[in-house]
């Protein structure tokens, strides 16, 4: 395995990370131990999670994800063996059932309080906000959705006060955002700056070779402001593993399951893209899934990759992409395919 660090920490993270959100819908509780029992052998010291998980949000299975993290704490007594992220929902009709009003002290202070008895722990590592509550172009929407987007943005410097006390108090030890913006994230930076607040270290957005919109304006505020990638679907929901070509729709799998979560890459221009950048995994002898992580593995601004999967053999797929280092025709063959079609997925 390979580490770094989260951003202005010394909090030594793997270069993979292990994420959860199908732990308690498409994995029971025995699969995502052994999921961790793995990743922790292989050296991955990072998981991340929600209190949302698992997705799709429901509530009956509101925070199940947690609590199957909190149960395996419990059982093997490896807490301090892994750097564990979660986060607080953002707002929306899709979270109602969680709460309402946005991030207050009152509402963020029931969020982290809430993670921390089901995860079965006294701290978190870092503690990210899982989307804006004012409105962005995430998730699917390519555009700013100037029509729709609230015009108040969310109180940046009450969100970092709030969760600065808990930083303070040892509670969590690093903050993160999610799903921002360039300016979502110039402001909270800035705002933690001008009030001596812990400022956020990293940024957990999307990012696969068929939808590298992080590279417009937020790479460079990640190298500049040293704030790290956390690259969220890596493999386009799978559809970069190649499983969805020719029509295909593997029973169990995501797409066949939940279509409308792979629907966003599975564009005519995101196939045609898929195709190509098979090819040249085939004329290198790894595998499409190998090549997608290991390109995203050796970006500048990327801290860590967080890699999901449902079966273990998806698991050791992932995680061995870690030992792939591309060459630089490879780069520049990617390169030219992304030339052709540019961010074909939104």
């Amino acid at each position: 395995m390979k580490y770094t660090t989260l951003p202005t920490t010394e909090i030594k993270v793997s270069k993979i990370c292990l994420g959860t959100m199908t732990w308690g819908n498409q994995n029971t509780q025995e699969e995502a131990f052994e999921q961790m029992d793995y990743a922790l052998a292989q050296g991955v010291n990072f998981w991340d999670t929600a209190e949302l998980y698992p997705v799709p949000a429901t509530p009956e299975t509101y925070a199940d994800t947690e609590r199957i993290i909190g149960n395996w704490f419990a059982k093997t007594g490896n807490r301090e063996k892994v750097v564990l992220a979660s986060k607080i929902a953002g707002g929306g009709d899709y979270t109602k059932h969680i709460r309402t009003g946005g991030f207050t002290k009152e509402n963020i202070k029931n969020a982290v309080e809430g993670s921390l008895k089901r995860l079965q722990t006294d701290y978190l590592d870092l503690y990210q906000i899982h989307w804006p509550s004012r409105g962005v172009n995430c998730f699917g929407t390519r555009e700013y959705p100037f029509k729709t987007a609230t015009k108040e943005a969310e109180n940046h410097f009450e969100i970092l006060e709030t969760l600065n006390a808990y930083v303070k108090a040892g509670t969590i030890k690093a903050i993160g955002l999610s799903n921002e913006t360039p300016w979502g994230t110039m402001k909270y930076l800035q705002a933690a700056e001008a009030n001596n607040f812990a400022r956020p270290v990293t940024i957990q957005n999307s990012y696969s070779m068929i939808h590298r919109a992080y590279e417009y304006g937020m790479s460079e505020v990640s190298l500049r402001e040293d704030i790290g990638l956390l690259a969220y679907s890596p493999l386009a929901q799978g559809v970069l593993s190649g499983k969805y070509l020719d029509g295909n729709s593997p029973e169990g799998s995501r797409g066949n399951l939940f279509p409308r979560f792979i629907a966003r890459y599975m564009g005519d221009g995101s196939i045609e893209a898929v195709k190509k950048y098979n090819k040249i995994a085939q004329k290198n002898g790894i595998t499409l899934t190998e090549l997608s992580l290991a390109f995203i593995n050796q970006l500048p601004f990327v801290t860590s990759n967080i890699i999901g999967a449902t079966k273990m053999s998806q698991l050791k797929e992932n995680i061995n992409s870690i030992n792939i280092n591309l060459s630089e025709d490879t780069l520049k063959e990617i390169e030219a395919v992304h030339a052709a079609i540019p961010n074909p997925a939104p």
